[in-house]
Parts: C-alpha cells; structure tokens; sequence
C-alpha cells in the first residue's frame, strides 16, 4: 500500500474510476492492506465512485486440483501467502474456497459500505478450469487481464526499465483491454507507479482511450447484472 495515496490522487486528477481487487497483505504501514489502519483510504475509494472485488482474503494461490476419490467432487491445492496460515499448503473443498473469495468481499463491503462485484481475481492469475467453475457455482466469475494489460509492475526493474514498461503498454493496449497494476510491490526497487501510472493515463487518453470499470466492461456486464437476481431466486425472496 506504499504507494496507494499516489495512485488515489493521479486516478482522481484523471477522472478515472478503477476496480480495486483486494487481500488483506501485509503493508508497511499500519495492520495490513484490509486492516483499520488504511479502512479510511478504501472508504474514500468508495465515495468516488471505484468498484471494489476480491483477491482472496489471505491471498491463497491456488497450486493443483486435487480428483476426489470414487467420483468425489475434485478439491483443490492451495497455499495462502498472508494471514495466520501464510506459506502452509491445504486442500480445500470448492465450498472452501468459495468462503475465502467472500471473505474479502464480506470486508470490502464493512469498510467501504458498497457492495463489491461478483467477480474475483486470483492470485498470481493461477486457476483451473475446475476452480473457475467452482467459483461461478458460488457466484464469483474470475477476471484476469489482457496480454498487453500485464504492466510489469511486479517484475524486476533492472531487466524490465519503467521507461520499456510505459512504452510497451502505450503501443500494445486495445480497446476492451483488461489493464492490471498493483498498489505496490515489495520486491520491484525501481516503483513503478510514481515513474509509469500518470503517463500511461494521459498518454492512452490523448489516443482516445477512456477507462471504466469491470461492472461496465461488456465481457461482465452481464453476469454482474444478473447476479442480485440469481441470489434472489435462491434465497427465495
């Protein structure tokens, strides 16, 4: 969350709303990323208009499908990389990993107030058929991102300079694109948001690019929108 202010304020002078995917991770200020200590900075995200979605509470990487045994429903390796079970590997039933993509959801919504989308990421864009398939029964379609919507900023900066990034996103997005960026990467030395975020914006919007987010994307405006109905219908009210 080291850079989080920085980004808030270039989406804000930009008029650009984003969905934030979140997990509650480890953050060199305060009790981590979903904690009281930055709640406020989510809540003012909120009031101007972002979308919010999850990223698994603990930030659990799905790792391998697991094939039940005598036709039992397929489970799934997972290893958290936060929380208290940070680096421990599980095998967790669907149902359980349907509760860890809505734990990060069920806070989103505390510490903002508005509900998030239907939609999840996972961690490191890990998934299998199996999982994706598990998450939708449980009502969470997974995003993942464009290949020219990758922006490096998780990769090390001494082979992969600001400059090629920033240059490499101008000339490859395309309309519909899925773009995705973090709100700061521990390992990368070189940040990449104070250096790229603010040029990549102007210079994809003086190409008559605009932004929006996930809920008007056509690829999940759809499945958004249908969502409070299907709850409904189970809910039976």
């Amino acid at each position: 969350m080291e850079v989080a202010p920085l980004i808030a304020d270039v989406l804000k002078r930009h008029h650009v709303k984003v969905t934030f995917f979140a997990a509650n991770e480890r953050t060199k200020s305060g009790d981590g990323s979903m904690g009281a200590y930055w709640a406020p900075w989510w809540k003012a995200r909120a009031a101007e208009g972002h979308e919010f979605a999850s990223h698994t509470f603990d930030h659990t990487y799905w790792r391998a499908d697991v094939p039940g045994a005598s036709g039992a429903p397929t489970q799934f390796s997972v290893r958290p990389t936060a929380g208290p079970s940070e680096g421990k590997t599980f095998t967790w039933t669907a149902r359980q990993y349907c509760e860890e993509i809505g734990r990060a959801s069920a806070r989103l919504q505390d510490i903002t107030g508005k509900k998030p989308l239907p939609l999840f990421r996972a961690p490191g864009g890990k998934t299998s058929p199996q999982l994706l398939a598990a998450a939708r029964s449980c009502g969470y379609a997974h995003v993942g991102w464009s290949p020219a919507g990758f922006l490096g900023d998780e990769l090390p900066s001494d082979k992969y300079p600001n400059a090629a990034l920033l240059n490499k996103a101008l000339q490859g997005v395309r309309a519909g694109d899925v773009l995705v960026a973090h709100l700061g990467i521990w390992s990368r030395q070189d940040p990449w948001a104070p250096a790229v975020l603010e040029p990549l914006i102007t210079g994809l919007q003086s190409q008559g690019f605009c932004f929006k987010t996930l809920r008007e994307h056509p690829e999940y405006k759809a499945w958004i929108e249908a969502q409070p109905l299907a709850l409904t219908k189970l809910t039976g009210k």
